[in-house]
């Protein structure tokens, strides 16, 4: 009994993060979404979505040896170009695969019981051998880091912030008018 409701309350806040991230690119043009938005210029809206849905896509797929069925590259050949849309790569295309991913991973949540056995071979030992309550709650840890930061992405865009367009925050105006410090 406790492990369903475990387990839904982590897949319900996943689900809210996910589309929290996701809702991060709503209105934006290509050139806004894939913008570089740090002092490093490897950070940018689209690759903070395209880097959450790779990892998802890892964690729920090869850690339980049920592979996704979007093409990834080998985890030992990472060079961290999942943190960037490529040039050939769109904002639709990475939003489809979003979304192809979290059916996928939908699909391992629901189908298998938190004590699922999982192996992580990119996680030292003895760490690598895990279950599928550590994933979910690795996994969201991941999801809502990286939603923090294109809240504060999107806000220096244009000022938006939130979960969602219901609960969008207006900018602290602060005294005379002026962005709040």
């Amino acid at each position: 009994m406790i492990d369903n409701l475990a387990k839904d309350n982590l897949h319900g806040r996943l689900r809210r993060d996910r589309n929290a991230l996701l809702w991060k690119l709503d209105g934006l043009s290509e050139y806004e979404a894939r913008r570089p938005l740090t002092a490093t210029g490897t950070t940018n809206l689209l690759g903070l979505v395209k880097h959450v849905a790779r990892v998802e896509a890892r964690y729920f797929g090869e850690v339980f040896d049920r592979p996704s069925p979007e093409p990834l590259p080998r985890w030992q050949d990472s060079n961290g170009s999942n943190l960037w849309a490529t040039e050939d790569e769109t904002c639709d295309q990475i939003i489809g695969f979003c979304r192809h991913t979290w059916e996928h991973s939908d699909a391992t949540i629901n189908e298998l019981p938190l004590d699922t056995p999982g192996h992580v071979p990119w996680w030292p030992e003895p760490y690598a051998d895990t279950n599928l309550f550590a994933i979910m709650l690795h996994v969201l840890g991941e999801t809502v880091r990286h939603a923090g930061h294109a809240d504060i992405l999107r806000e220096g865009l244009d000022g938006r912030t939130g979960l969602r367009a219901e609960h969008e925050q207006q900018i602290d105006r602060g005294c005379g008018g002026t962005p709040g410090r």
